[in-house]
């Protein structure tokens, strides 16, 4: 059966205090909007809408990036209107549809799979969980087969029905077009005058239609409305991927100090030490070595290369199988082929290092002159000299050396050595001359006071 979702993020989220639509926050590295399209995806959704409020371009940029569609929630009338702003766009879908929160980022596909399982046996399905705290949330009581009975809110559950700990989670499938109609028939005589769309399962009973109740974890259902809770949804997220990491048989000396993207890849046997940040977009190969204290942003570590400890590799940058980058060396838009060594204090931008290649300490490549960028290109082989500045464009040709402290602004042939450096001059006995006299400048003005 065909597989819509409708992901509701028009919230408002005034306890961030932040101008950027509260779903567009990040969490491990994608907004939490990006984590529920991507688990909807791995359900089996083919159709995707996101409701959004009527100032959040960002979201809607993203909705459409991800291959979702976006409508507009003009006025904020309760989760229930939300989901019917969804109408249009799925007009001619024929299937089931899930409702969900964009604010959920743990969200699982086995937990979306469960429930359009679940909708299939009886015509509809609730999510629900067990917190350690209930709290505030609305109360899922069941009947005596199991399926949902009724949904009651907090402050209207009485002292008995306040016991169970059984929550709503918000997330809600069922048969589209009976979905929309009815969400339609939905009414706000309640003191925030707003459809809600907890009253669609009581509306579906009228009509003989069961609502069946998926449990999922606490964890998953973390909802994120305020920065600390954002902050406790990382920290979830990388609990999640550093033990997705342990099994698949990656080495971390230090798990809880590591931090991992969404689509962090790295393969087995490779060996990540303390404290290093993996933005998105990186791979690391099987046999690598990424030491303590490194950044990764948009990058990929070959097979058996070390990396650090102190590197960062920003985005576009390609370490080839071998390659040693060591300590407070920077690399960004660079491919390192096989083999090269550029072991100490280097920034490396919009190069090509041939392979073997070893870079002295110091080395810059000048790339950038305020208004545009220029390409580097270093030899199999080459031998840069340390505080060697290369000044793109320029090419330095397979095998040449250049000498260290240099600056080099035209092109190295081949097997050559180019050195710029002024004639090193010595003046005999100056500093004991220097010296002398610094001495009696001192003595006399001590005289003087």
């Amino acid at each position: 059966m065909a597989r819509a979702g409708i992901i509701l993020a028009a919230g408002q989220g005034k306890r961030m205090k932040s101008a950027r639509p509260k779903v567009m926050h990040a969490v491990a590295g994608l907004p939490m909007l990006g984590h529920v399209i991507l688990a909807m995806r791995a359900a089996g959704v083919q159709r995707i809408v996101v409701v959004t409020s009527t100032g959040a371009e960002e979201a809607r940029a993203l909705a459409t990036k991800m291959g979702a569609v976006s409508v507009v929630q003009d006025a904020q009338l309760g989760t229930g209107h939300a989901a019917a702003c969804a109408a249009p766009a799925l007009k001619d879908f024929s299937g089931s549809v899930v409702v969900s929160y964009g604010d959920m980022p743990l969200l699982t596909a086995a937990t979306f799979e469960a429930s359009f399982a679940a909708q299939e046996r009886t015509g509809m399905a609730l999510v629900a969980f067990r917190p350690q705290d209930p709290a505030a949330y609305g109360r899922v009581l069941l009947d005596g087969v199991g399926l949902l009975d009724s949904i009651v809110e907090f402050k209207d559950a009485s002292p008995a029905q306040r016991t169970v700990g059984l929550c709503n989670a918000g997330i809600l499938a069922a048969d589209a077009q009976s979905f929309f109609r009815w969400a339609g028939k939905l009414e706000n005589n309640n003191s925030q005058r707003e459809y809600y769309l907890t009253d669609i399962p009581l509306l579906a009973k009228t009509e003989g239609v069961r609502c069946a109740v998926v449990e999922a974890d606490e964890t998953e259902m973390m909802g994120v409305n305020s920065r600390a809770e954002l902050a406790a949804a990382e920290a979830a997220m990388q609990v999640r991927l550093r033990g997705r990491a342990l099994e698949a048989g990656v080495g971390m000396l230090a798990p809880e100090t590591v931090f991992l993207s969404y689509d962090t890849v790295i393969e087995p046997d490779a060996q990540i030490g303390p404290y290093v940040v993996f933005g998105p977009g990186v791979t690391v190969r099987a046999g690598a070595d990424v030491r303590a204290f490194c950044h990764l942003e948009g990058a990929e570590v070959g097979t058996g290369a070390i990396l650090g400890p102190y590197a960062r590799l920003r985005p576009g940058t390609v370490l080839e199988q071998g390659v040693h980058v060591g300590n407070f060396v920077e690399v960004k838009n660079s491919r390192l082929e096989m083999g090269v060594k550029a072991n100490h204090l280097t920034y490396l931008g919009d190069a090509r290092v041939g392979a073997g290649a070893n870079i002295g300490a110091g080395t810059i490549t000048c790339n950038y002159d305020g208004f545009d960028k220029f390409a580097t290109d270093i030899g199999a082989g080459a031998f840069i000299g340390s505080d060697t500045a290369l000044v793109a464009p320029v090419k330095v040709g397979d095998g040449a050396f250049t000498g260290a402290g240099s600056v080099i602004t035209k092109d190295v042939a081949k097997d050559a050595l180019a050195v710029t450096r002024a004639e090193q001059r010595e003046v005999p006995g100056w500093a004991a001359k220097f010296r002398a006299r610094k001495k009696s400048e001192k003595s006399a003005k001590a005289k003087d006071k």
